[in-house]
């Protein structure tokens, strides 16, 4: 069994009071997962939970859009960080498995934070042996379907490829980076993606967020790599993309989203904070608790 610690006022995501962040009378679990071990490019994945946390104290409980303090209403609970910093491949998985499953089954609306992507294998795979017709929707610059990468299946870059192996029902949005067998294998399963070119260049008209929220069944998972924005607003990632997405597009997506499909959990990952350079790190923690706005 996962045995729980959580994190107070000092640590805990947006600094609030036990009142609203104890575990059982909160909605919300947050779980930090600070693993990495196969980033291939920019590194420190390992610090953005962390630095997730420590920048979540500067954004606002309020939200002027949706008139709420969400917070207050639902309750955010933050655990201590899952170390799977000694397991490797299935074994770091399998523990990553147990912790979101147990969460799910007490009941709450799990959050993991990542990390590099490969942990997201994990959390999708608990949320879709526990809620019936999930549709995974994917973030991200880059397919992540490699079968094999560095001579490992479990790279940061393969995590799609096994998801793919217990469901195919994926969406991918805003991906411009990928390899020829990437592709041929998107064409073979029948993945849906929005490729940032195609959305750019007009494909979807005007209103491309409906056709993603389209494509998609009832309940939805998100997995989202913080390198599906650009790099301009999000130069804090290991391996950024020109061509990418903003603030305004993606609450748009999100709050659509929100509206019309049942969210049952979703991970934040691949964030690499840059010492003295904090303002991705807020915009990462910002774009969680407007997931949540949105969402629940």
């Amino acid at each position: 069994m996962y045995k729980k610690k959580f994190y107070s006022i000092k640590n805990n995501f947006l600094a609030i009071e036990e009142k609203y962040s104890n575990y059982k009378d909160s909605k919300v679990a947050i779980l930090p997962v600070p693993f990495e071990q196969t980033t291939s490019y920019g590194k420190g994945t390992a610090g953005g939970p962390s630095a997730i946390l420590d920048a979540s104290h500067y954004v606002e409980f309020f939200d002027e859009e949706l008139n709420r303090q969400f917070c207050f209403e639902k309750g955010i609970c933050s655990l201590h960080p899952l170390d799977v910093s000694k397991k490797k491949g299935k074994k770091a998985l399998a523990s990553i498995y147990e912790a979101v499953k147990e969460l799910i089954d007490d009941g709450k609306f799990v959050v993991t934070l990542g990390g590099e992507h490969t942990i997201s294998t994990a959390p999708i795979q608990a949320h879709f042996n526990s809620f019936k017709d999930v549709s995974v929707l994917h973030f991200d610059a880059h397919s992540d379907l490699r079968d094999e990468y560095e001579d490992t299946k479990y790279s940061h870059a393969c995590f799609a490829a096994r998801v793919s192996e217990f469901t195919n029902d994926i969406t991918q949005v805003g991906i411009r980076a990928q390899c020829k067998e990437e592709y041929d294998f998107i064409k073979s399963k029948g993945i849906r993606t929005f490729y940032a070119f195609e959305i750019r260049n007009g494909k979807y008209g005007n209103d491309w967020q409906t056709e993603v929220v389209n494509s998609l069944k009832e309940n939805v998972y998100i997995t989202f790599d913080v390198d599906y924005f650009d790099p301009s607003i999000m130069p804090s990632t290991g391996t950024p993309e020109p061509n990418g997405f903003y603030w305004d597009e993606t609450m748009k997506l999100l709050k659509l989203l929100g509206e019309k499909k049942n969210v049952v959990g979703f991970d934040v990952v691949e964030l690499s904070p840059r010492k003295g350079f904090t303002y991705p790190d807020f915009m990462t923690a910002k774009l969680i608790y407007k997931m949540l706005n949105y969402f629940l």
